[in-house]
């Protein structure tokens, strides 16, 4: 029933809102579930259906909109125009073929279950759109956003929210009842506008942006506003022209990654990212109209098996032929494994258009609940899964790999006498100090911009996950006596050294715990050395002050 308190009082409505979401929040951290499902389930609780606290829809929807132009500002942030025209031919294959096989696999079983033709088309359509806010939080938090199926599926979820404008383009003007040739110039004319988009911030990057950060960067404060405001304004101009705000803020990070601020800006607006990306999810548990699911129950069921699972495999099919591996391709792929916010926008419009009733609305609504819970657990748990159906998925990869899946030209000869795992700040200064001490090692990192800019200072660095089961592929692990993980993670420890027991290695093995209290867990992974980068600094650091305390007396 709804809470008793004036729809005027917005600041303790929002206040108690804010509290259900702390606690929500804290529940769902002590029962180790996804703080996703606690936020969108918060939503449904002060929506209309329930409490009613969220009555101001202008307010919550505002807050929700900047904390998405920020959620793709920082994903462009740690892309350049380099990484993008590497792994866009396979986003763009892979977005527009995984649209096209699900909308038609889609309609044939809308048919088959006694749909008419309209609605059927509209649900198929609606369930080929994945969520990019979702997805994009969920890669960020497990900090896989760098690594090659995130950027990957990061490219192919933009293509999808292009072609998601295109469609509501045109169902809008079906709406005003349009000629055919009149909604064909306003899908071209927003094309047109987009192309005009990247020219224009094309001479920014060129001739404007740098000077401006510059100077803006003499104030921390500027910076971040500066940044926020270039963020919103291209996601606003985005809109304008007929394009999503996703589009627009991720442009925007895109525009400033070739700059020497991209990483300060990443980590100054992570907080504040966070905090306004609550309210989308909080708005989007509200705006769910859950009165019509009742008569859905067993078509949604249908319809989210298929895209939990057809959606995935689609994925890989795809990326495979392409040349990459069944792992990559997995991965990648589970990220299309639900619907999303635009799915229930679309079903809305062609409510409201008349074409569809609210029972189909309902029934998208539904699949939209349980795709988006359910892939919330694949996303956070898609290691472990692989781990179980990698047998099964041999049939998607091909012998011949994609260049930005093998080593990338650095020679497997020569003399390895260590191995490290990960070159980011800890296991760079772990690299930089065994190479200054004559040691020869072969490096790999997930992320390829790292690897790129070891390889320009001519370290021997190839890309690759240290948790992938395949890696005594592409390892010399026969001729090396050491093998160092510098990746901060208990669970990461114990995968890499299972990986290395299956894959025959009998040298030592050095892991990282990211606490000291971690380290006996880390030992049960049977390590010959634990690492603790905080510990051991600070030892160190004190080593270093008691000889210069000495030899000042």
């Amino acid at each position: 029933m709804p809470l008793d308190i004036s729809a005027d009082d917005l600041f303790l409505r929002f206040a108690v809102v804010l509290a259900l979401a702390a606690a929500a929040g804290m529940l769902a951290r002590v029962l180790r579930q996804p703080p996703i499902i606690a936020f969108i389930g918060v939503g449904i609780m002060v929506g209309p259906l329930w409490l009613n606290l969220v009555t101001d829809r202008d307010l919550w929807d505002l807050l929700a909109t900047v904390g998405i132009a920020l959620l793709l500002f920082v994903v462009g942030l740690r892309l350049d125009v380099e990484t993008i025209r590497r792994t866009g031919p396979v986003a763009l294959a892979t977005g527009l073929g995984q649209v096209g096989f699900t909308s038609l696999v889609g309609f044939l079983i809308a048919l088959a279950l006694g749909l008419d033709v309209v609605p059927a088309i509209y649900v198929a359509v609606a369930l080929t759109f994945s969520s990019t806010i979702i997805i994009v939080k969920l890669l960020s938090d497990k900090r896989e956003i760098d690594s090659l199926h995130g950027r990957i599926a990061v490219g192919f979820l933009i293509v999808q929210d292009m072609v998601v404008i295109v469609v509501l383009i045109a169902l809008s003007s079906f709406g005003v009842g349009s000629e055919e040739e009149t909604r064909l110039q306003e899908v071209l004319l927003v094309m047109a506008r987009g192309a005009g988009m990247l020219v224009v911030v094309g001479l920014m990057m060129r001739f404007v942006l740098p000077t401006a950060v510059r100077v803006l960067a003499g104030s921390q404060e500027l910076l971040v506003l500066g940044a926020i405001a270039w963020a919103v304004g291209l996601a606003a101009g985005a809109e304008w022209i007929g394009f999503s705000q996703e589009v627009g803020a991720f442009l925007a990070g895109v525009a400033l990654a070739p700059t020497d601020y991209r990483n300060a800006l990443s980590s100054r607006l992570t907080s504040l990212r966070d905090f306004l990306l609550l309210f989308f999810f909080i708005s989007l548990g509200a705006t769910l109209d859950l009165t019509h699911i009742g008569a859905n129950i067993w078509p949604s069921l249908i319809f989210s098996v298929f895209v939990l699972v057809g959606n995935p495999l689609i994925v890989v099919a795809i990326m495979g032929v392409m040349g990459y591996r069944k792992r990559t391709g997995f991965l990648a792929g589970l990220t299309v494994a639900q619907i999303s916010e635009f799915s229930l926008i679309l079903a809305a419009l062609g409510v409201s258009l008349g074409h569809i009733d609210s029972e189909t609305l309902g029934l998208v609504t539904l699949v939209g609940i349980i795709t988006i819970g359910t892939s919330t657990y694949l996303i956070l748990y898609s290691h472990a899964i692989y781990d179980r159906v990698a047998p099964l998925l041999g049939i998607f990869e091909r012998s011949a790999l994609n260049r930005d899946e093998i080593s990338g030209g650095v020679p497997a000869s020569g003399r390895t006498e260590l191995i490290l795992f990960g070159v980011g700040r800890y296991g760079g200064g772990i690299l930089d100090d065994l190479v200054g001490r004559g040691i020869e090692v072969l490096a790999m990192d997930f992320d390829p911009e790292a690897v790129a800019s070891r390889r320009l200072n001519g370290g021997r660095v190839i890309y690759g996950d240290a948790t992938d089961p395949d890696i005594h592929e592409y390892l010399p692990f026969s001729e090396t006596r050491w093998v160092v993980s510098s990746i901060p993670s208990v669970q990461a420890g114990h995968e890499v050294a299972q990986n290395l027991r299956q894959a025959g290695y009998r040298g030592k093995v050095a892991l990282t715990a990211p606490r000291p209290e971690d380290t006996e867990a880390v030992q049960g992974a049977g390590a010959d050395l634990v690492l603790t980068p905080f510990s051991d600094a600070a030892q160190r650091a004190g080593e270093i002050i008691v000889e210069r305390l000495d030899r000042s007396e």
